[in-house]
C-alpha cells in the first residue's frame, strides 16, 4: 500500500477460534508495521465475547450471523454475504483464519473470491477421512487449496501439506493454543466461588463432548461409560460443562442428572476451564483443542472419537483414542485411576504441540510476506 500500513483482517466465529487467535491478535496489535481488524462472524456469540474480554480485545465488526437451528448452508451464505460488505468497506492485504470450522472455510472462500491472500493458522491437520470429523476434515482440506500462507503446528501437519503437493509458504510454527493456554494458566488462581466445591477432596475428571459426529447414539454410549466408571470409583467427581446445543446437552442432562458424582454446569469461561484442567486428574473429551492444551499441564487425555487429526498426541502418549464404546471408555479410564504407572507414563509425556511462541513466528512470516 502507498504511504500506509498494510491491513490484516483476522476472522473468527467460535470460542476455540477466539482462544487460539487471541495471542496472535495481541501480537499483531502490538506490531507497529501493520493495521489489524478483528471480524467476528457470530457463531458462538456471548462465549466468544467472554474470551475477547479475557484478553482485553474488541471486535471491529461483528456480523452476528448465528440463528437457532441453522444449517451449514445457511451459515455459509450468511458469512459470504456479510464478508462481501466488510471487504468492500475495508479490503485487507491479508486475511487470517484459524483451523477447520465452517466460519474459517467460508471466510477463506470469501477472501479468495476477492483475490485477497489467505493465511491459514493451524494448517495441515488431517484424519484422511473426509466425513470424520464432519465437516471439519473437508473444511481444512479446502482451506489448504486456496490459502497463500500455511502455518503448521507440528512437523506432521507440515508433512501432510507437502505430501499433498503444497510446498510454497509452508511454515512450522507450533500451535497458538499453547501460547494462549500458558498465558492464562500463569494468571488464573481459583474458581472455587464458581464451582462451590473443594477441588482437593476429589479426583476430578473433566469431560467435554460436542462434536457433530458423536450426535445420536454415541452420546448415550459415552454417558453409559461415564456412569459405569463412577459406579466403581466413588472418590471421583466429574465436572461436565455442557455444550449450548440442545442436541448434545439434553442427552447428558437426562442421562447424568441423578448422579451425585457428576457436576453438570454451563460452559466455563476460558480462564475457568484452564483452572479446572490444572485441578483435574485427567480428561475425557472429543475436543481437538484440549488434546493440545491439557498435556502442557501433564494431564492425560482420553479421546472419545474413532480418529483424530492430532496423531502427534497419540504418538507422544499424551492422549489415547478410546472411541465411544462404553466398555472401552470404562476400561481405559479405569486404568488411569487404578494403575499409577500407566497414569505417570501419560502425564509425563512431552507435549508435541509447541513452546508458547507460535504467535511471534506467525507474525514474523506475515510481515515478511507483506514486505514490512
Amino acid at each position: 500500500m502507498i504511504n500506509d500500513k498494510p491491513l490484516v483482517s483476522i476472522i473468527l466465529g467460535t470460542r476455540p477460534e477466539a482462544i487460539k487467535l487471541a495471542p496472535l491478535i495481541l501480537s499483531f496489535k502490538e506490531c507497529k508495521k501493520v493495521k489489524t481488524r478483528i471480524i467476528l462472524t457470530g457463531q458462538h456469540k456471548e462465549i466468544v465475547l467472554k474470551v475477547m474480554d479475557l484478553f482485553s480485545l474488541k471486535a471491529d465488526n461483528n456480523l452476528d450471523l448465528m440463528k437457532e437451528n441453522q444449517s451449514l448452508i445457511d451459515i455459509s451464505s450468511a458469512i459470504l454475504n456479510g464478508l462481501k460488505e466488510e471487504f468492500s468497506n475495508f479490503k485487507p492485504d491479508l486475511v487470517l483464519v484459524q483451523g477447520d470450522t465452517s466460519s474459517a472455510f467460508i471466510s477463506a472462500l470469501a477472501a479468495f473470491y476477492e483475490k485477497i491472500p489467505i493465511g491459514h493458522v493451524e494448517a495441515g491437520l488431517r484424519t484422511e477421512n473426509i466425513y470424520n470429523p464432519f465437516p471439519e476434515e473437508g473444511n481444512r482440506r479446502l482451506i489448504s487449496q486456496i490459502a497463500t500462507l500455511h502455518f503448521c503446528p507440528t512437523q506432521n501437519s507440515k508433512e501432510n501439506l507437502l505430501k499433498s503437493g503444497i510446498s510454497k509458504n509452508v511454515f512450522l510454527t507450533g500451535n497458538t493454543v499453547i501460547d494462549s493456554f500458558l498465558y492464562v494458566a500463569n494468571r488464573v488462581k481459583s474458581i472455587k466461588n464458581i464451582l462451590k466445591i473443594d477441588c482437593d477432596s476429589f479426583r476430578i475428571i473433566l469431560i467435554t463432548v460436542h462434536r457433530r459426529e458423536n450426535w445420536g447414539d454415541n452420546l448415550y454410549k459415552i454417558a453409559l461409560g461415564i456412569k459405569k466408571l463412577l459406579d466403581k470409583h466413588k472418590d471421583c467427581l466429574v465436572i461436565f460443562p455442557l455444550h449450548p446445543n440442545k442436541i448434545v446437552r439434553d442427552v447428558f442432562l437426562n442421562s447424568l442428572k441423578d448422579s451425585s458424582q457428576v457436576l453438570l454446569i454451563e460452559p466455563l469461561q476460558y480462564d475457568e476451564l484452564v483452572f479446572v484442567i490444572k485441578k483435574c486428574y485427567f480428561l475425557i473429551t472429543d475436543s481437538g483443542g484440549l488434546q493440545e492444551e491439557a498435556p502442557s499441564l501433564g494431564k492425560p487425555v482420553l479421546v472419545v472419537r474413532e480418529n483424530t487429526e492430532r496423531p502427534e498426541a497419540i504418538s507422544a502418549g499424551t492422549a489415547k483414542l478410546v472411541g465411544t464404546d462404553p466398555v472401552n471408555i470404562f476400561n481405559e479410564a479405569d486404568k488411569l485411576l487404578s494403575n499409577e504407572g500407566i497414569y505417570k507414563k501419560m502425564s509425563k509425556a512431552i507435549n508435541p504441540f509447541g513452546d508458547g511462541k507460535a504467535s511471534g513466528r506467525i507474525l514474523s512470516s506475515c510481515c515478511d510476506f507483506l514486505n514490512v
